[in-house]
């Protein structure tokens, strides 16, 4: 387990164990989690996807507090998952990090409260389940245009991209953070302050 570009994210190589009847992987331990980061990952609702290559989900965040902690895993396909500093006040502003989550060589990433969170399939069928720390709730939950150039985020080439709706009107990062719609790194220190305490 070894921490991202972007503090407080993380990526969490996975040991998978396999025998002729096939393979068996601890895809989430809480007391791993809950040593790494300080605090254990409150868990107040499990979703799942299935997607198209090509499928861009993201990148979303939402507000802090409650804010809402990711650990995220992809059972079935390939994806290439992406953390994005939208913290603003943080050393680390719009930075991003990326990591490809494959089923054949399993690994997840948990990304804090406050953090922005993207997701490209490379494959038809890409499952993605995650954990987050708190239900879905439209009205504390936003996004930033994931093919925002400020941003540069490492898209490849070789894909045709689908995105939702939602995603495609999002406002790039600084006209979500004129418009006051992220999420302060204020605010983030001090919801990690309080789960520690």
């Amino acid at each position: 387990m070894r921490e991202l570009a972007v503090p407080d994210s993380y990526v969490v190589d996975l040991v998978p164990h396999g025998d002729p009847r096939g393979r068996f992987t601890e895809w989430y331990r809480a007391d791993v989690m809950s040593q790494a980061v300080g605090h254990p990952l409150t868990l107040a609702q499990a979703n799942h996807s299935v997607s198209a290559r090509g499928v861009l989900r993201g990148v979303h965040f939402a507000l802090v507090p409650p804010g809402q902690a990711k650990y995220v895993y992809c059972p079935a396909g390939r994806v290439l998952d992406v953390v994005v500093d939208v913290r603003v006040g943080s050393p680390t502003f719009g930075v991003h990090d990326t990591v490809v989550l494959d089923s054949d060589e399993p690994r997840a990433v948990y990304l804090a409260e406050g953090l922005g969170h993207a997701f490209l399939s490379l494959a038809d069928g890409s499952s993605v389940t995650y954990l987050v720390s708190s239900g879905y709730d439209p009205t504390r939950e936003f996004g930033v245009h994931p093919m925002d150039t400020d941003l540069a985020l490492p898209w490849p080439d070789d894909v045709e991209f689908e995105l939702s709706g939602r995603d495609r009107v999002a406002p790039t990062l600084a006209e979500a953070r004129d418009q006051g719609l992220l999420p302060t790194y204020a605010e983030s220190t001090a919801r990690y302050a309080e789960l520690r305490g």
